[in-house]
Order: structure tokens, then C-alpha cells, then sequence
């Protein structure tokens, strides 16, 4: 199953690191639903989740970044690059 993000929150500054919370619709079922940093990066790093930002078509690849000595977070991919979609996404 993959999900699409749709909206973030941030505690801080607008940083990467600072998102706590994300919103996401699966696609297939139209479920929707809301989920805590952690929680999404086990989902995708243990379990094997996939999320993903933007529409099926025209997405950019969720994906786990593990600085040394510092809390996972999560960074979109896409066209070999890690990029920011995801601190373009509306607030909630």
C-alpha cells in the first residue's frame, strides 16, 4: 500500500526535522487519515510502507534520512535528488 502525504506539521522553524505529523490519503481506498513522524518513519523503514507526495502520475518518493547521532526524519526523492515537497505542503 502507498499513501500520499497531503499536509504537515511543524513545530519550529519550517525545517525538515521539525515536522511532526502528516496527513495522507491512500489513493485506492480514499482512506484518509493523520500520523506522527515516528510512527511514518517505521512504517516506511520497517514495514515497508511507501509514501509519496504529489499524484501518481507526477510523485515524489517519501524516504528516510538517519543523520548520525540525530532523530530520523523524513525528505522527499525524486528525480535523484532529496528535495523539500514535503515543507511545501499545506499546514494542518
Amino acid at each position: 500500500m502507498a499513501v500520499r502525504n497531503t499536509h504537515v506539521r511543524l513545530s519550529g522553524s519550517i525545517d525538515h526535522e521539525n515536522i511532526t505529523h502528516f496527513r495522507w490519503v491512500e489513493e485506492e481506498s480514499s482512506k484518509t487519515g493523520s500520523i506522527a513522524k515516528a510512527s511514518l518513519v517505521e512504517w516506511i523503514d520497517i514495514q515497508g510502507g511507501r509514501a509519496y507526495v504529489g499524484s501518481p502520475n507526477g510523485r515524489a518518493d517519501v524516504g528516510v534520512i538517519r543523520p548520525q547521532g540525530r532523530v530520523p526524519y523524513l525528505r522527499t526523492y525524486a528525480d535523484g535528488e532529496w528535495n523539500n515537497n514535503l515543507l511545501s505542503l499545506p499546514r494542518f
